[in-house]
């Protein structure tokens, strides 16, 4: 066997298969093209998915025909010359235009601003036709046509039409959120035209046409500087969450990117605040010397490496977790939205006593029944007023956890209550979730939720500061455990103390509980101790239990929070609601499910044909 050089035409194919590897690849490798020439307007075209036909149009600085017979040759570029060490554009390895030309149909028309006609050339499966003239606008349209008919093998790993327009209409949204100055416009026989208008400088403006208006509602700006790094965006709300990550975009230097540390990042800083498989919605951008990031990874430079990974993470995450706590407790509108979908305005039926008292049929009304429930209320005034509202005296309400009321709020203070953030409660709908008033309209709050986070930040802060307050059992309460899991349990003990959770090893597979968190009130101790055994046992580990302690924190929050079903008394739904407004996160549950929903009056009267 021996050794022989490879034809140009095959080569070119290889490198098709590492930089063109379906339509979208295309779609972004010419748009990148476009940006680059300083494109104001970028016109995209598709036939067949982008297989058939893929067709960008832009009005750049165009090419003269010179530079239009070295740019379907490898690596011929006009971005770097001799270094890449500072790659300031999207493209630069001069790699595409030759890549697709060897695979499918490529065409290329192209008149510079001061050219009198323009300039056109083709290559067609790798076999390149000479530069002629031909009528053109100022800028380039690059046209292609049978995308991977000249290696069919391709074809068979391709998707379906719809599948692959999809792809390239991502590409297309990736790009317009990193250029808002850019207008863009997508269109074709496989597609409903999608046009993206130039909004300048306002990124949100343009964040909001990809994303929907519902983003800009509920999007914190993101703005922070870190030894030379900036960090800008917006991020999502932790309740503005979806169940899949295709809304989330980064972008370094203005090149969208795929970046495992970014996403690491991103999930780290919302870490605590939303559902196991749900996705935070966040559009960041990295500004960072070119120098110190490498876009060469890979190429379909959608990796890049950091000199630094470890700044860029603590940046993303301290970023967001600060923008949060500053901005981030607040229901996201979509809750609201979701709320007025609930109510469906229908035909009221009596019951059945009053119908009948009444003279009503029920078998001859065309009414549907509603499935209503009394609601429950702390206010005896409504029972005085002849509504039973089925409330059982406050005193068989079982231990509740410390919820300081402070003073009983007098009748004629409540409207000075409603001009806090989450108002005044007025009511206690099925011994679970608190209706209060505000001065806009109203908030439903799950009790439970809301104060399992309280309870878990006053426990997070017991691990950086003073210990959590304990109460001392009168009788220690016994545990079985297998004698592995007490070793786990004995070795974190001073751990557990700190959250006030003292115990005590009690023959060789026994637990003594002697101290439980005072803020949990009575609680089931033997349970919170099993379960903690049980995560133990799953880490397995010392040295990564640090890192892990507000896990637990979180696990013994959940235990001995107000539970559902617990009926509670006008002030200590008042003081909860206060607790609330003045804990960092509380919008959130240690879960990552709301703890309320607001209703704007705006919303309320709609409902009702009042505005």
């Amino acid at each position: 066997m021996t050794i022989h050089q490879l034809s140009e035409t095959l080569i070119n194919q290889i490198a098709a298969g590492e930089v063109i590897e379906r339509p979208a690849s295309a779609a972004k490798e010419l748009i990148e093209n476009a940006i680059d020439a300083g494109a104001s307007r970028i016109e995209i075209a598709t036939a067949g998915g982008g297989k058939a036909l893929l067709r960008v149009t832009d009005n750049g600085i165009g090419m003269s025909p010179h530079d239009l017979a070295l740019a379907v040759k490898r690596h011929c570029t006009s971005k770097i010359n001799d270094s890449l060490d500072d790659v300031r554009t999207l493209g630069f390895r001069g790699e595409a235009l030759p890549s697709i030309g060897s695979v499918a149909r490529l065409t290329i028309q192209s008149r510079t601003n001061d050219a009198p006609e323009g300039s056109q050339i083709s290559v067609l499966g790798g076999r390149v036709e000479p530069v002629r003239p031909t009528p053109a606008n100022r800028g380039t349209v690059v046209e292609v046509r049978d995308l991977f008919f000249a290696t069919p093998a391709r074809l068979k790993f391709m998707k379906s039409e719809k599948a692959e327009a999809a792809a390239i209409t991502e590409v297309v949204r990736r790009m317009a959120i990193a250029f808002p100055a850019i207008r863009f416009v997508l269109s074709g026989p496989d597609r409903s035209t999608l046009e993206l208008a130039a909004t300048g400088d306002d990124r949100l403006a343009r964040i909001a046409q990809v994303l929907g208006k519902d983003f800009r509602d509920n999007a914190i700006e993101i703005d922070a500087e870190r030894e030379g790094v900036r960090l800008t965006g917006f991020a999502g709300v932790p309740t503005f969450n979806r169940g899949n990550s295709l809304q989330q975009f980064a972008f370094v230097n203005g090149r969208p990117v795929q970046d495992k540390l970014i996403w690491s990042a991103l999930r780290g800083a919302y870490a605590e605040t939303i559902p196991g498989g749900r996705y935070p919605v966040a559009v960041l951008e990295i500004g960072i010397d070119p120098e110190l990031v490498d876009v060469n990874v890979h190429p379909a430079k959608s990796d890049v490496r950091f000199r630094d990974p470890g700044l860029v993470r603590g940046l993303i995450v301290g970023a967001i977790r600060q923008a949060l706590a500053r901005d981030g407790d607040r229901a996201a509108t979509t809750g609201a939205a979701g709320l007025m979908r609930a109510f469906r305005p229908e035909p009221f039926r009596p019951p059945a006593a009053t119908a009948a008292a009444a003279g009503w049929s029920a078998a001859a009304s065309p009414y549907r029944p509603l499935d209503m429930q009394p609601a429950e209320s702390g206010f005896a005034e409504m029972r005085q007023a002849g509504f039973d509202i089925g409330i059982e005296p406050s005193a068989r309400a079982e231990q509740m956890p410390a919820l300081d009321p402070g003073p009983e709020r007098a009748p004629a203070q409540a409207p000075a209550a409603e001009r806090y953030p989450l108002g005044a409660a007025r009511a206690q709908l099925h011994a679970n979730y608190i209706v209060a008033q505000t001065e806009d309209g109203l908030v439903i709050v799950d009790q439970h939720a809301a104060h399992e986070r309280l309870v878990f930040e006053t426990m997070r802060n017991a691990l950086h500061s003073r210990p959590v307050p304990a109460q001392t059992l009168l009788i220690p309460e016994i545990v079985d455990l297998p004698e592995d899991d007490c070793d786990r349990l004995i070795a974190q003990a001073d751990n557990l103390a700190r959250l006030g959770l003292g115990i005590e090893r009690f023959g060789p597979g026994a637990i003594a509980v002697r101290e439980t968190p005072a803020m949990l009130g009575e609680m089931d101790a033997a349970g919170l101790v099993r379960q903690l055994a049980d995560e133990l046992a799953e880490w397995d580990t010392a040295s990564g239990l640090a890192s892990r302690l507000e896990y637990l924190a979180a696990t013994m929050a959940c235990h001995g929070s107000v539970r559902s079903g617990r009926r509670m008394r006008p002030e200590e739904m008042n003081a909860l609601l206060r607790q609330m407004e003045a804990t960092p996160g509380s919008g959130q549950c240690n879960h990552g499910r709301p703890t309320y929903i607001e209703l704007k009056l705006a919303d309320i009267e709609r409902l009702f044909g009042r505005s």
